[in-house]
């Protein structure tokens, strides 16, 4: 992917379209941050950090990234079989005593693949609402007293459990805590300066965006604090990062990443898949703490995390040098949707190359009585995007230019729907300065925002309608 693609095509739509998501689905707050040829090439910040004390939110704000703390944890499993401290063969129970038996055999391979049967949350997963608090040590061992809650190695089963098992075989190898081997070893050696591995986190001290509830049963939101240490399961949960650093650190466990705490065999094994996830209606796999997808012809790698009032996912697509983030603090924020859209908007800019000058008017959002769309100019010819939805690229009609004549620009409608306006004229009029003032899709006129606003008022509020 050429930089000008991104930076000149895609980028301003991507963030025009998560402007528009956040009009209408009245989040809190948003960050996001692409990293592309390891440089962070656009960062920006949307709405509240602490929708009750009306902080603004900004790139600098940290997030509780929770199971993002999973690819961390893995990344750091993989350097400690560089230095030979340990195989991906190796039974917990060789490092971490006192186990029972069957979770003694399971494999730490198995444990970063959710292959190992383990519990999720064990018996009382009330951490997840704040109606008791994280786990310590022997409240996590006393959750596995009763063995596996499956046979091992017969399907993927997500446990955060298991990767706090991870996190006692690394504190028993290495001779430190977690928090503090991690940090070191991985944090600071992938050069991530906004990453933390666990809180608590001092707000005081550091920008820190707050979580929200959804708005619902209480017509409101309300602030959920969620800066408090998660203990024994830090290994699974307990990072905290900007949009820009989550970012960095999946592009550096790219194959081809210039810089990386891992060797590019490590990276390479982090993003091989294990398993299937069979029974879901999105087709995903899980590596050794990544998430992997296909998105067209684009395979992506990363992970997301749900915390308390927070909802984080990152990606990256290795063949485009590409990584993307995108972060959310309400219980219900649509970041996986949105990274989606974002992925959407920038392969469309790859694939279709850049614009050429004759293009250039063609751009922006219109308006009519049935929403907004999107012109996005692309290689000979203009996408016509619809930002309401959850991908705005899905059949987007195209539009052909064929030149300017009498202030307006002329064009056709080359490829659009059986229901939409196929074979039909386009065209963007200009007024006396120059400036597109309308435009035109087969009979549909679309206008800026602020005269449909206007129009509406006069047509259905003063009118009496």
């Amino acid at each position: 992917m050429a930089r000008d693609t991104i930076l000149n095509t895609a980028l301003p739509r991507v963030a025009d379209h998560i402007a528009h998501q956040m009009r209408i689905s009245e989040q809190p707050g948003c960050a996001l941050a692409v990293v592309h040829r390891g440089k962070l090439v656009f960062e920006q910040a949307w709405g509240h950090a602490d929708l009750a004390r009306a902080v603004p939110l900004t790139p600098r704000h940290r997030f509780r990234i929770a199971s993002h703390s999973k690819s961390f944890t893995a990344a750091g499993v993989l350097k400690l079989r560089e230095q030979g401290r340990l195989t991906l063969d190796d039974a917990i129970g060789k490092h971490v005593d006192a186990l029972h038996p069957k979770i003694a055999a399971i494999t730490i391979g198995q444990l970063l693949a959710h292959a190992g049967g383990v519990v999720r949350d064990g018996a009382d997963a009330g951490q997840w609402a704040h109606r008791r608090p994280f786990l310590n040590e022997a409240e996590l061992r006393a959750d596995l007293a009763a063995g596996p809650a499956i046979p091992t190695n017969t399907r993927f089963k997500y446990s955060n459990h298991g990767y706090g098992l991870v996190g006692l075989a690394i504190e028993a190898i290495t001779g430190e805590r977690y928090v503090d081997w991690i940090a070191r070893e991985i944090v600071a050696a992938s050069e991530l300066t906004e990453t933390l591995p666990d809180g608590p986190v001092d707000d005081t001290r550091m920008p820190f965006a707050r979580g929200h509830s959804s708005k619902h049963p209480l017509g409101r939101r309300v602030v959920i604090p969620a800066g408090h240490s998660t203990h024994a399961l830090a290994a699974a949960t307990g990072f905290v990062s900007t949009a820009a650093d989550a970012a960095r650190f999946f592009a550096s466990l790219q194959p081809g990443a210039k810089t990386s705490a891992l060797s590019v065999a490590s990276r390479r094994e982090m993003n091989r898949r294990q398993w299937r996830e069979e029974h879901s209606s999105l087709a995903r796999w899980y590596g050794l703490g990544t998430i992997m997808q296909t998105l067209g012809d684009w395979e992506c790698c990363g992970h997301s995390g749900g915390f308390p009032g927070t909802i984080t996912r990152t990606a990256s697509v290795p063949a485009q040098d590409l990584a993307i983030s995108v972060m959310t603090n309400a219980a219900d924020g649509p970041s996986h949707v949105w990274l989606d859209a974002a992925l959407h908007i920038l392969r469309a800019a790859a694939t279709r190359g850049v614009p050429s000058r004759k293009l250039a008017s063609w751009t922006g959002r219109w308006w009519s009585l049935w929403g907004p769309v999107d012109l996005m100019p692309v290689q000979g010819r203009v996408l016509v995007a619809n930002p309401s939805l959850a991908n705005p690229m899905a059949d987007a009609s195209e539009i052909e230019v064929d030149g300017t004549r009498d202030g307006v620009s002329h064009g056709r409608i080359v490829l659009a729907g059986g229901y939409m306006s196929h074979g039909e004229p386009a065209r963007l009029v200009f007024d006396a300065r120059g400036r597109a003032a309308q435009f035109w899709l087969g009979g549909t006129c679309y206008l800026p925002e602020a005269k449909v606003a206007k129009e509406l008022v006069r047509r259905y509020e003063a009118a009496g309608a």
